[in-house]
């Protein structure tokens, strides 16, 4: 799954938290992880529901909208 857009011009964020982790079963919605913009702090929600695999970023990373985030296996 890639970082999402996250609007108004904001290009990149900081990744404050993952709150879903490896291993972890999310259905669509859930929480995945919480950035942070220049503007505010956003929480990154699941698109479909799965396992999630990996993480491709760690806490402190700076997130570019695109890129991949996380990968998740789906049922």
């Amino acid at each position: 799954m890639r970082v999402p857009a996250f609007g108004h011009g904001l290009g990149e964020a900081l990744l404050i938290e993952w709150v879903a982790g490896v291993g972890d079963r999310v259905e669509r919605g859930d929480v995945i992880a919480v950035v942070e913009t220049d503007k505010a702090s956003t929480e990154i929600v699941a698109e479909r529901g799965g396992r999630v695999t990996a993480h491709s970023a760690t806490t402190g990373a700076i997130l570019r909208s695109g890129e991949a985030l996380y990968r998740l296996a789906v049922d």
